[in-house]
C-alpha cells in the first residue's frame, strides 16, 4: 500500500544482455589440470559499463573471450543478447555477434593493407549495411581522424591506431562492446583521449561496455567493477 506522499514508479529491471552462470575453464598443464576460471557468475544489463580488473594471469582475458563467444568454458553457461553460446558452434556464435558486438584490443588488430577508412568500413560491409563509406567517414570525423582516413596503420601513431580500432568497433552501432586493455599500449594523455571518445560513443549509442583493464582511472568511471583473483570474480 502506498504511504502518504509516496509516488507510483514504473521502473522495470534493465534487460540483461550478458549472463554467465557457474563458468569454469580448465586446461591441461605439465603438472596436471590447471584451473583458469573457477565458477564465475556475472550479469550485465543493457547500457552498463563494467570493468574487470586484476593481476596478469588471473583469467581476465580468458573470461572476456568466453563472454564474447570467442572461446567456450569447460563448464557453465553463457547467454549473449539472449542467445546461448555454450552448445553453439563457431559459425553460430559468429552469427550471434554479427552487427551487434564490437571489439577493441590492446594490440589494435587493424588490417595492415587497409586504410583507416577501409578498416572502419569492413565490419559494416560484413554486416551488409548500406552507405558504408559515408558512415565510416562520419565516425572518423566524430573522433577527429578524417584527415588520416587514407593512411595505413603503419603510417599512424599508436593512439591514432587505437582510435581507428574504436571507430571500427562502434561502426555497426553494437549493442555490446568488449575491450581488452584498450589503453594498455598508450601513454596517459592518449589513453585518456581514447577513453573519453569510447564513453562519448557509448553515451550516443547506448552501447554496453565490458572492459578488461589495469587502468585504475578507467575502472573508476565504470558503473560496476569486478576483480579477478586466481580465477574467481569478486565485486571490487
Amino acid at each position: 500500500m502506498l504511504q502518504p506522499g509516496e509516488r507510483i514508479t514504473n521502473h522495470l529491471p534493465a534487460e540483461a544482455v550478458l549472463t554467465a552462470k557457474h563458468v569454469s575453464k580448465t586446461v591441461a598443464g605439465p603438472g596436471g589440470e590447471l584451473t583458469i576460471l573457477d565458477c564465475v557468475d556475472l550479469e550485465i544489463s543493457a547500457g552498463e559499463v563494467v570493468a574487470i580488473t586484476g593481476p596478469s594471469g588471473s583469467g581476465k582475458s580468458t573470461l572476456l573471450g568466453i563472454l564474447a563467444g570467442l572461446d567456450l568454458p569447460s563448464e557453465g553457461a553463457v547467454q549473449l543478447l539472449g542467445h546461448a553460446l555454450v552448445g553453439s558452434d563457431e559459425d553460430e556464435r559468429a552469427a550471434i555477434r554479427a552487427g551487434k558486438v564490437g571489439f577493441v584490443f590492446q594490440s589494435f588488430q587493424l588490417l595492415p593493407s587497409f586504410t583507416a577508412l577501409e578498416n572502419v568500413m569492413l565490419p559494416m560491409e560484413l554486416a551488409g549495411l548500406p552507405n558504408t563509406r559515408q558512415q565510416a567517414q562520419d565516425i572518423l570525423q566524430r573522433i577527429g581522424l578524417m584527415d588520416r582516413a587514407a593512411h595505413y596503420p603503419a603510417q599512424l601513431s599508436g593512439g591514432e591506431q587505437q582510435r581507428v580500432a574504436l571507430a571500427r568497433a562502434f561502426a555497426v552501432k553494437p549493442r555490446i562492446l568488449f575491450a581488452d586493455e584498450p589503453t594498455g599500449n598508450l601513454d596517459g594523455a592518449t589513453g585518456a583521449r581514447v577513453v573519453q571518445q569510447m564513453f562519448d560513443l557509448r553515451d550516443e549509442l547506448g552501447t554496453t561496455l565490458v572492459l578488461v583493464t589495469h587502468d585504475a582511472q578507467l575502472a573508476s568511471r565504470c558503473d560496476k567493477r569486478y576483480e579477478m583473483i586466481s580465477g574467481r570474480l569478486m565485486a571490487a
